[in-house]
């Protein structure tokens, strides 16, 4: 009875959807390996992005930014922190160069509500992934 009380008012059915998909997200991290938290930051990445483009052809200007901090988040706190640019060399120095210029242009397209500037990030973003998500493959298949 509760639940379909709470349930018919739509920021009560956001606020069940945000924290079932967080519940979620704790049990997928719990469990990974770090190549698999590399691979959801990633996808949380585009996913964040593909969301602020989404808000921003909508003029949801509350949306577009909390889509694109959190997408800066991604990148600031998770992807660029887990570069190794001893270990890594030149490929983790262009790592660590492509995502500041990703955040910047992040930041452009918040200021400016540029989506090119977001779909740059995209395709910036979505060889990285791609090739992530191929690294894990072969070394599952091993």
């Amino acid at each position: 009875m509760f639940a379909s009380h709470f349930t018919s008012r739509p920021q009560a059915r956001n606020a069940m959807g945000d924290l079932y998909q967080q519940v979620g997200v704790e049990i997928r991290i719990d469990g990974a390996t770090p190549h698999q938290l590399v691979a959801m930051l990633f996808d949380g990445f585009l996913e964040a992005v593909a969301q602020a483009r989404g808000a921003m052809r909508q003029q949801n200007h509350e949306d577009k930014g909390r889509c694109i901090g959190r997408a800066v988040r991604i990148i600031d706190e998770g992807l660029r922190p887990g570069l190794d640019l001893r270990a890594g060399g030149k490929l983790a120095a262009d790592l660590m160069e492509l995502y500041a210029y990703v955040t910047m242009r992040l930041t452009v397209a918040n200021l400016r509500n540029d989506e090119s500037a977001l779909a740059e990030c995209q395709r910036l973003v979505q060889p990285l992934r791609d090739a992530w998500n191929s690294i894990g493959a072969q070394a599952a298949a091993r």
